[in-house]
């Protein structure tokens, strides 16, 4: 049995909104990547597995136990970070840590020990936090009782790059102690150094789900070929060829192609005039975009690693 259940949840805003018939289950010891532009329904899931929503239909689980109807049974040993922070402001950093220090049952050596971790100081008004200090005390909340389930919805959203760095390393750290990592995500570094497999949901459905290693060998490659003349670029764009990016300043087109199509492609070339031919390794921002290679914006995906 998964630590981590959803089995065909659904729930229908209306006009498109929502999540709906979302499967997938996280094992022991697992970091799950849930990859997906803002608004695909990301936090919708994470908010029907804390029990804040309740389902029109199917289940969402933790150890066996419903989400919704035992929501007690579950949340002593779950560790959640929201994808929007919201935190009483009547309280300094320190006053908050205490009272989640009593619901959590955490000690103070393990709250020092993340202090320091995330470079905090908590001696500060809630109400004047920066959204980066707020992310901090958030992540040091969900961590602070040692949790063997965690549910991180967008958690370096605010940081900067050297605290994602440190978040990333941290999240490593507990996931060989055997925790359970639920990680939802627009970033896609963040997905690719942390998780094992990866789920990419789109518009409230999966389209996905990937063991990380799969992906990097996944038997799709982009080719960005640089032709010598101008007539030869527009002429190729009328193949038969799915092109991912356009250069006409260059002459030049980055195209997808599958292994299987690669001697059709290798033939069709010859008949070219080329000035230059080269191959990229598949990444997880290819294979996200084979996905949505029908948006323009991306709906908020950031590529973590620009090549």
């Amino acid at each position: 049995m998964a630590v981590i259940e959803v089995n065909h949840l659904t729930k229908d805003y209306g006009h498109g909104r929502g999540i709906f018939d979302v499967s997938f289950g996280v094992e022991q010891g697992e970091v799950f990547g849930f990859l997906g532009p803002n608004g695909a329904g990301k936090s919708t899931t994470m908010r029907h597995l804390m029990g804040f929503s309740h389902p029109q239909n199917g289940t969402a689980a933790i150890n066996g136990y419903s989400c919704w109807k035992e929501h007690d049974r579950i949340m002593g040993d779950v560790g959640y970070i929201p994808g929007e922070v919201a935190l009483p402001e009547g309280l300094d950093g320190v006053g908050f840590l205490k009272m989640m220090q009593g619901l959590r049952k955490s000690d103070d050596g393990r709250t020092q020990e993340l202090l320091e971790t995330f470079d905090m100081n908590p001696n500060t008004s809630l109400k004047r936090m920066s959204i980066g200090e707020k992310r901090k005390l958030a992540i040091i909340a969900a961590f602070m009782g040692d949790p063997q389930v965690l549910l991180l919805d967008e958690p370096t959203s605010g940081l900067d790059p050297v605290m994602q760095e440190v978040f990333i390393d941290f999240v490593r750290k507990e996931k060989e102690k055997g925790k359970t990592i639920l990680l939802s995500s627009h970033i896609f570094n963040e997905v690719e150094a942390l998780c094992d497999r990866i789920a990419i949901i789109k518009e409230g459905r999966l389209v996905s789900v990937v063991n990380a290693e799969e992906v990097k060998h996944y038997k799709r490659k982009t080719f960005e070929v640089t032709f010598e003349r101008n007539s030869d670029y527009k002429a190729f764009k009328s193949e038969d060829f799915e092109i991912r990016e356009e250069y006409p300043e260059q002459n030049m087109l980055a195209i997808a192609c599958e292994d299987d199509h690669a001697d059709d492609f290798v033939k069709t070339l010859v008949r070219y005039r080329i000035k230059n031919l080269v191959e990229h390794q598949q990444t997880l921002e290819e294979y996200f975009m084979h996905f949505y290679k029908s948006e323009r914006t991306f709906g908020g995906i950031e590529n973590g690693k620009r090549k």
